[in-house]
This record gives structure tokens, sequence and C-alpha cells, in this order.
């Protein structure tokens, strides 16, 4: 497999473009250096997450038995159930509210970040891109030297999502807090048919080969 290809495969199944989207709708009652903080260490758990598929992932998968169909299944059902909390669930701002509504005193870093879920997983290391690293340096036909360029790709664009979420505060600047609503609902419907058709594709392949 060239370089132009991996590439263009992590680039499809990270999508740094449609992360923006993400990003303006669970950041959108952030301050400026807490989106720039946040945007940071989702590119850094994502890289982390990627980088413990390319080296273990298949390792793992082996030894507990699980094929990469089922895999994919499984992702795909994380990823609708995911969907459905942005097309159903209360505009990013209000639940921080009611979160710490009971406790006061609760610090800022004891809350979950946005940056860890969604943004890191799985908006960026979707279950999509952890199974397009596991097939892309399978340990059976990829030498090592290859697998790390396909780390040097991943990492690549990994940055370039990096720099398309610090671009996204001007357009929160523009579009306001009603505005990432509407774009949440709507990427949650976007979302909500890549995980769908990840489950048929998976399903689909399960039943044309008759196996795992």
């Amino acid at each position: 497999m060239d370089l132009l290809e991996r590439f263009v495969t992590l680039w499809v199944v990270i999508d740094p473009i449609g992360t923006i989207p993400v990003f303006i709708a669970v950041t959108a009652g952030m301050e400026a250096r807490a989106r720039r903080s946040a945007a940071l260490l989702a590119t850094v758990v994502s890289a982390g997450v990627l980088f413990f598929f390319l080296v273990l992932g298949q390792l793992l998968i082996d030894a507990l038995g699980i094929s990469l169909l089922s895999f994919q299944v499984a992702g795909g059902i994380v990823l609708f159930l995911f969907a459905l909390t942005m097309i159903f669930g209360e505009p990013k701002q209000e639940t921080d509210q009611r979160s710490v509504a009971p406790d006061e005193n609760l610090k800022e870093t004891e809350r979950p970040s946005p940056a860890i879920f969604p943004l890191a997983v799985p908006s960026l290391a979707s279950p999509g891109a952890m199974l397009a690293i596991v097939m892309l340096t399978d340990n059976n036909s990829t030498a090592i030297a290859d697998q790390a360029i396909t780390g040097a790709v991943m990492i690549g664009v990994l940055l370039v999502a990096y720099v398309c979420m610090l671009s996204a505060g001007p357009i929160i600047r523009v579009i306001g807090n009603s505005g990432a609503a509407i774009i949440s609902r709507v990427m949650g419907m976007v979302l909500a048919s890549v995980a769908a058709d990840a489950v048929l594709s998976a399903m689909l392949e399960i039943i044309g080969t008759g196996s795992l």
C-alpha cells in the first residue's frame, strides 16, 4: 500500500474536517483558552489510543478471539448510541450548568472533559479509525518499517485535525451557542447514518461469507 493510499484511508476514518462541528458543539460554552486546551488534549489522547491499536490492537483482538467484523459491529453500535445523545440531548452549556448544581464546590478538573469524550473517542479515534489502523498494520503482511510510516501518516492527519479545531473559535463567535446546538443535532444525524452503515456493511459481509 503506497503512502497516498494510507493517507487517504486515515483521512477518511479520522475525518479532521468533520470533527469541527463536533468540536464546536461540545465546547460552545468554553472560553478560548479552554477550547485550545481541549483541542490539544483531544489530539494527544486520540493519538495515544490509535498508537495502542497500532502496536497491540491486532494482538489483543486475536488473543480475545474477536473478529474484525465483530469489532466493527460493536463500534458502530457505540457510535449510534452516542449519535442519539447528540440528537436528543440537551445543549452542552445547560448540561454543564446542571451537572454542577448539586455541588458548587466540585472542581473543574473533576468533571469529565469533552476533550476525551466525545472528541478524542469516538470522534477522532473512532471505531473506524481503530479498525483501519489494525488493518493497515497487519503483522502478517506489513513490515515494521511500513507500520512506522503508517504511524507517521496518522500523526500528520491528527495534526491537521488539531489545526481544524483551533480554527473553530471564529466559527463559534459567529454562530453562537444556538447555532452550535443546531450543528450538534445535524451532526448527530450524520453520525447515526455512518454508524448504521458500519453495522450493516459488517452484517452483509458476515452473511456473504457465512462466517465472522
